[in-house]
């Protein structure tokens, strides 16, 4: 399934759903998915420079885009940083490579997770949805035999959801496979 296909599900499926759900008077009120913003904070990465290498490559390889590291804004003596130490990775994905990336995420990743029940359900107040991943292997794209560490990442779902129902309903459709209460 390309995310091409992703994209006309939302069209065909999700857009009359949530018209439905929610009631709207106009198309254009139905939320979107606007961005998918995956992060690392590799606070370890102060005593071995190396680790931000290798994050930015593994990041690069789940995402299909190049990564970037995060620097410091200001010095903290008590965890050894100076300011414009790199201290994480960040990748935004937008368009056929945020859909892209979702259907892997719901189709092969998560389901790789060991003992998975489903996400948490806890949305930010404006429709956002951040969940946090512990290792990067559960991505088929990742060798485990060269993982030296094993590395968390906080992946948002950043939608233009007014509410938090409106956005846990939109998620929902795309296939997120939240818990259920």
């Amino acid at each position: 399934m390309e995310a091409t296909t992703l994209k006309k599900d939302y069209k065909e499926r999700i857009v009359p759903a949530l018209m439905k759900e929610f009631s709207y008077s106009s198309v254009m009120q139905v939320p979107v998915l606007n961005k998918i913003v995956l992060n690392q904070g590799l606070g370890i990465a102060t005593a071995d420079k190396k680790i931000i290498d290798t994050a930015v490559v593994e990041m690069t390889t789940i995402t299909g885009q190049k990564a970037i590291a995060t620097y410091s804004k200001k010095d903290i003596s008590n965890f050894k940083l100076r300011k414009k130490m790199p201290i994480g990775v960040c990748v935004t994905l937008r368009n056929e490579k945020m859909y892209e990336f979702l259907e892997r995420l719901v189709r092969v990743a998560l389901p790789r997770i060991r003992d998975f029940k489903g996400i948490e359900s806890k949305l930010d107040g404006r429709g956002n949805y951040t969940m946090g991943i512990d290792e990067q292997i559960i991505f088929p794209e990742i060798n485990i035999d060269g993982i030296n560490k094993l590395l968390g990442m906080n992946i948002t779902f950043v939608t233009s959801a007014k509410t938090d129902a409106e956005g846990f309903a939109l998620l929902r459709e795309f296939g997120l496979p939240f818990k259920k209460n």
